[in-house]
């Protein structure tokens, strides 16, 4: 009986640090971060309020409107891994990631602006900013139209664990939808 428990436990601890390994890759690493944005983990939700915070000429409602508007675009974010190449202790994985193409609805925006500039003076007859911000987020979120975007996301060996570097500016813009291509 004691040889039985002894080999179970062995193969047992086999199985488990196997297991491990299997789990401790780049691919692995890059699907459990876009896992984070499609369930807004917590560590997503804090660097979403981060954004938020940021920018600028926002009321409290337009933010809400800004914040909800990134949860839809993360939540519906689809990915697909491309490649992965290692090379010791760094790894670059291609994901290809669809979202919603909120670029182009910005860069609608600004055309009509350009074209009906009048339709957003405040009665001084003045530039009103939060008319602007509030026929943007409108357009942001009647935005449907899917665009595909390629990261190479690299990724570096610390303590024999795979972890993302931080995501460039360039790759945020992406995962957000908002990457002018």
């Amino acid at each position: 009986m004691k040889k039985i428990l002894i080999s179970f436990l062995g193969v047992f601890l086999i199985l488990t640090t196997g297991c491990d390994q299997i789990d401790n890759n780049p691919t692995k690493q890059v699907e459990d971060l876009m896992s984070k944005y499609q369930t807004m983990d917590d560590d997503v939700k804090d660097d979403l309020n981060t954004v938020i915070d940021t920018e600028e000429n926002l009321n409290d409602e337009q933010r809400s409107r800004y914040k909800k508007l990134l949860e839809k675009q993360y939540k519906d974010l689809s990915y697909t891994i491309k490649d992965e190449t290692i090379d010791g202790d760094n790894a670059i994985v291609e994901v290809e990631i669809q979202v919603t193409d909120l670029s182009k609805a910005m860069s609608e925006a600004e055309i009509y602006l350009d074209e009906h500039e009048n339709e957003f003076l405040d009665d001084a007859n003045q530039f009103s900013q939060e008319k602007y911000t509030d026929y943007k987020l409108q357009k942001l979120e009647e935005a449907d139209t899917k665009v595909k975007y390629t990261l190479e996301l690299t990724l570096t060996k610390v303590d024999d664990e795979w972890e993302v570097d931080n995501l460039t500016e360039t790759e945020r813009q992406k995962i957000h939808g908002i990457y002018n291509y």
